[in-house]
């Protein structure tokens, strides 16, 4: 693990490459997996909040479940987290006219319907939070569906901490992502001199 701040980083945030290329996974992480996306009790209150401007973009199928369900719901392990439809699908996703599954929330954040723009656990993946009593743990979650993501990540050079710059920003602050892009740098510099 490496610390940055009060943070503890699996080295795969800095040594795995990582690039989601949605047009060869048809954004299967809406729909694939045990649960809903995480939520944190803010993020509950944002989607009451903005749940009106977010409401047409999303499917029938979703609505129904909202209707039924709420805006979020609790999950097998006791955390809030995105209601699924038939126990699949996020009620908040969205389908393509190619069929590539999108966020509705985000598609609202684009046109300009609400300044929030995702839960922050869909933004930040492939990189899962946990809170420790003394640290933040960043960790990435290997998830084969992402496979493509791994070889797209390849082509464009690009690690999981320079792929979730913005959502790392928006977590943890901008002089935070300095000081691990500098820590990185570091990092792969001794790394590959070994």
């Amino acid at each position: 693990m490496i610390v940055v701040g009060n943070k503890l980083l699996s080295e795969d945030i800095f040594d795995v490459q990582f690039s989601c290329d949605i047009s060869a996974c048809k954004g299967a992480c809406c729909v694939e997996g045990s649960g809903g996306a995480p939520l944190t009790e803010k993020e509950c209150a944002i989607l009451d909040d903005i749940f009106e401007d977010v409401k047409p973009y999303l499917r029938e199928e979703g609505l129904d479940v909202i209707k039924e369900k709420g805006l979020f719901a609790i999950g097998q392990d006791g955390t809030l987290e995105t209601p699924l439809i038939e126990g699949r699908a996020c009620v908040y996703s969205t389908i393509s006219s190619s069929g590539n599954l999108l966020c509705g929330i985000e598609q609202a954040h684009q046109d300009g319907k609400t300044k929030w723009k995702k839960p922050l656990s869909c933004h930040l993946y492939p990189i899962r939070v946990k809170e420790l009593i003394d640290f933040t743990a960043l960790n990435y979650h290997k998830w084969s569906i992402c496979d493509s993501a791994l070889s797209c990540g390849v082509a464009r050079q690009t690690t999981i901490l320079e792929f979730c710059k913005e959502p790392l920003i928006r977590a943890f602050g901008k002089e935070w992502y300095c000081e691990a892009a500098e820590t990185m740098e570091v990092w792969l510099k001794e790394k590959n001199i070994k």
